[in-house]
C-alpha cells in the first residue's frame, strides 16, 4: 500500500512540476503589440499576416488593435498594450502629433516603438517604411507618359499623416517643368480625410463637376482613392479616358489596371515590410538596440528633421506592360487579375 502512494504522490509531483515548466515557458513568450490606424484598408491584412508568420516562427505572440480611424481610439488601445506589457510595439499612426502621448508612455516604460509605414517624427522610434517620395516620382512618372498634357488634379491622402505630403513632394518633382511651361494645368487639388475612398470619390464629382468634366488625369495617392475616383469618371463615362494613379498593389486596383481604368498602382509588397518590421520587432524586443540592427539607415527629412534609426524598402511601379510582376510574385492569382479583361489586349491575360 506504501509502495502504491508513493507511486502517486510521484506521478502528482511529476505532473506538477511539467505543468509549471509549460506555465513558466507560456509566461516567457514574448508579446508585440500592433496599433493599426484604420483596418479597413486591404492591404493591412496582407502585413498583418506576414507579421504574425514571422512571430510564430520566432515563438511570440502578436496582439493587435484598431483604432478606427480615431486618433483618441488609438491612445486607449497602445495604453492598454502597455498595461499587458507588450515588449514591443509596432504604431500605423492616424495621426503623427495626436500619437506623441502614447510614444512617451511607451518610452518611459521602455517599450521599442517602431513607426510603420507613417512617419512618427520622435528620435526614440524606429522608422520602417517604403520610399515614399519615390512613390509619388513613380506614380507622375506613370500618368506623364499616358497624359504629357492637359488638366490635372490631384488627391493626396489623409491631411495628419506625413505620407501624403511625402508623395505629393515626389508627384511635384516630376510635374512641376510641365506644370510651369503651362503643358500642365492644375485644376484641382484636396487631401482626402483618412483616405477613405468615398470621400476621394466625393472630391473627383466635385472636380469633374467644376471643370465641366474637362479632366485628363488624375494623380490619386493611393488605390483606394483611385477607386474612388475611377468610380466617379465611370458615372460621366471617362473612365478609361482619364490617366489615374494609385499605389499598394490592391487586387481591384490590379485589375482596373489589367482593364485599362487605372494607369498604375505602385506596388509596395506589404508582405516584405511586414516580414522586416516584425523581425525588427523581435530584435528590439530582447533587447538589441536601434543603432545595431542590420541595414539601418538615419533619416532626417521629416518636417522637423529629426533623425532617425530607419530602414526604407523600394516600391515598384505596376502598369499593362508589366502585371507578370505581380503574378510571379503571388500577389495576385491570374483569374483575379483578368476578371472581366479583354483578353485580346492584355498578353498576360490570355
Amino acid at each position: 500500500m506504501m509502495k502504491y502512494w508513493k507511486t502517486i504522490l510521484g506521478i502528482t509531483v511529476l505532473a506538477t512540476c511539467s505543468s509549471l515548466v509549460i506555465g513558466q515557458a507560456q509566461q516567457s513568450k514574448i508579446i508585440i503589440g500592433v496599433s493599426w490606424s484604420n483596418f479597413q484598408e486591404e492591404r493591412w491584412r496582407t502585413d498583418e499576416s506576414a507579421m504574425g508568420q514571422v512571430f510564430a516562427f520566432g515563438n511570440a505572440d502578436m496582439t493587435s488593435t484598431d483604432a478606427q480611424a480615431s486618433s483618441e481610439k488609438q491612445l486607449n488601445d497602445i495604453d492598454n498594450l502597455i498595461s499587458r506589457g507588450v515588449k514591443a510595439i509596432i504604431i500605423l499612426a492616424m495621426d503623427k502629433d495626436a500619437i506623441l502621448p502614447a510614444i512617451a508612455k511607451a518610452k518611459k516604460a521602455k517599450i521599442p516603438v517602431i513607426a510603420y509605414d507613417r512617419l512618427i517624427e520622435e528620435p526614440s522610434v524606429f522608422y520602417m517604411t517604403f520610399d515614399n517620395v519615390e512613390v509619388g516620382r513613380m506614380q507622375a512618372r506613370e500618368v506623364f507618359k499616358v497624359k504629357p498634357k492637359g488638366n490635372y488634379v490631384f488627391i493626396k491622402g489623409d491631411p495628419g499623416d506625413p505620407n501624403s505630403v511625402f508623395l505629393h513632394n515626389g508627384q511635384l518633382e516630376v510635374l512641376n517643368p510641365a506644370i510651369k511651361r503651362g503643358d500642365i494645368k492644375v485644376v484641382g487639388e484636396q487631401f482626402t480625410e483618412s483616405w477613405k475612398p468615398e470621400n476621394a470619390q466625393r472630391i473627383m464629382e466635385q472636380f469633374l463637376t467644376r471643370n465641366a468634366n474637362k479632366v485628363d488625369a488624375v494623380v490619386a495617392s493611393n488605390d483606394g482613392m483611385a477607386g474612388g475616383a475611377v468610380a466617379a469618371l465611370a458615372a460621366v463615362k471617362l473612365a478609361g479616358r482619364v490617366a489615374v494613379s494609385g499605389q499598394d498593389g490592391d487586387l481591384a486596383a490590379l485589375n482596373r489596371v489589367a482593364r485599362g481604368t487605372q494607369t498604375v498602382s505602385v506596388w509596395k509588397d506589404a508582405r516584405t515590410l511586414g516580414t522586416k518590421a516584425a523581425q525588427v520587432a523581435l530584435q528590439l524586443a530582447k533587447g538589441v538596440t536601434m543603432d545595431k540592427i542590420a541595414g539601418r539607415a538615419i533619416f532626417s527629412k521629416g518636417p522637423k528633421k529629426v533623425r532617425m534609426n530607419s530602414i526604407f524598402i523600394k516600391p515598384v511601379p505596376i502598369t499593362r506592360s508589366n502585371l507578370k510582376v505581380v503574378i510571379d510574385a503571388k500577389w495576385i492569382s491570374k483569374e483575379v487579375l483578368c476578371e472581366g479583361v479583354d483578353r485580346k489586349i492584355v498578353p498576360i491575360c490570355q
